[in-house]
């Protein structure tokens, strides 16, 4: 998703450029939304109509369906989030604002004074012909970039976001030197970058615990887009600490090694699945090691895969349904690993984690 914004002052023709650029992209075969930003109050449903009488009975969200649907919310939505909140509902291909001159994303400015280090473009949006317009949109398929927290370059440690942007800017990085990843996330309402490998690793073991799910009751065969929300007031109690461990990973009797940032996913996805089972039956008060192996694993299948787990050195039998997640979970983990095995080839993985 790549996106810019049109920028100026009032009766600058802003909201004709904006027109003629969502028109002109719609040309090129792309998919577009777009944000209007407005300092006078907006609303959606006209006074007396059944939604507006939801609204002032005080509904804090009112979603009216008809030929077309509209959310009224009773806030002002950071505009991250209002770019997130697409990503989840849509797959574009551009978002173009109208507005929002502060944020730090590629602009078109129509008047002076709102050039900054992020504008692509300055124009007069009521001159403007079509070979103007289209030099301005050739600048917005080559500059606009993605939510800004989530840009990660393909050199490794190149993670800021806002520099990235700059360079991008500046002509100094493509859009297509930037990691692709599949995977959006947001915690309390706020976007949360996310590079390739723990774009991959996600998606990789949210894809192995779905799998493990009887979806065709639901009428759903094909995956082509997930969406999962965590809503729980106690949430901070339930995330796992970074505790200092040890985590060795063999597959076919060969270590693989792994660099602290990956052992800590690996730990804390693992530990998750632990702490979801019944702990207590087995009189397990703390976890201090735990212990896995799939055996048999099948070119690249592990569903008849056998697997079997040590918590404390104590064995535990698990269910059908939960050795079917450790089996997806684990193998998805080791899927996203840079090993020098081809997947069809793994029979064996073995994995051990030592808490501190």
């Amino acid at each position: 998703m790549q996106i810019v914004s049109v920028v100026g002052r009032k009766n600058s023709g802003k909201t004709s450029l904006t027109v003629k650029i969502i028109e002109e992209l719609k040309n090129r075969g792309y998919k577009v939304a777009s944000i209007k930003h407005s300092h006078h109050q907006m609303e959606m449903d006209r006074e007396n109509t059944d939604t507006w009488k939801h609204r002032g009975a005080g509904s804090d969200v009112v979603v009216g369906v008809g030929a077309t649907t509209f959310f009224n919310v009773r806030k002002i939505l950071d505009l991250d989030r209002l770019l997130f909140l697409i990503k989840t509902m849509e797959t574009v291909d551009f978002v173009i604002i109208e507005g929002f001159k502060s944020y730090p994303y590629p602009k078109i400015a129509t008047t002076p004074d709102v050039v900054d280090e992020f504008t692509i473009a300055e124009v007069d949006a009521k001159s403007i012909n079509q070979e103007g317009l289209e030099e301005i949109v050739d600048i917005i398929e080559e500059k606009g970039c993605d939510i800004i927290d989530t840009l990660f370059h393909k050199t490794c440690g190149y993670n800021e976001g806002l520099s990235i942007a700059k360079d991008i800017i500046k002509g100094n990085i493509k859009i297509d030197e930037l990691d692709k990843t599949n995977v959006s996330l947001a915690i309390d309402g706020k976007v949360v970058g996310l590079n390739s490998f723990v774009s991959d690793f996600i998606e990789k073991i949210t894809l192995g615990l779905i799998k493990t799910l009887n979806t065709e009751q639901y009428n759903v065969k094909d995956f082509e887009k997930i969406d999962l929300v965590i809503a729980n007031p106690n949430l901070k109690e339930n995330i796992i600490s970074l505790a200092d461990t040890t985590t060795l990973i063999k597959v076919n009797d060969k270590e693989i090694v792994i660099n602290k940032f990956v052992e800590n996913y690996i730990k804390n996805a693992v530990e998750g699945l632990v702490k979801s089972l019944k702990l207590d039956y087995y009189n397990i008060k703390s976890l201090e090691k735990i212990k896995t192996t799939i055996n048999s694993i099948e070119s690249g299948n592990v569903e008849k895969a056998e697997i079997t787990l040590a918590i404390n050195n104590k064995p535990i039998e698990i269910n059908t349904f939960v050795c079917g997640i450790m089996k997806e979970s684990i193998f998805a983990m080791v899927k996203s690993l840079d090993t020098d095995f081809n997947i069809e080839d793994i029979y064996k993985i073995e994995l051990k984690i030592i808490l501190d």
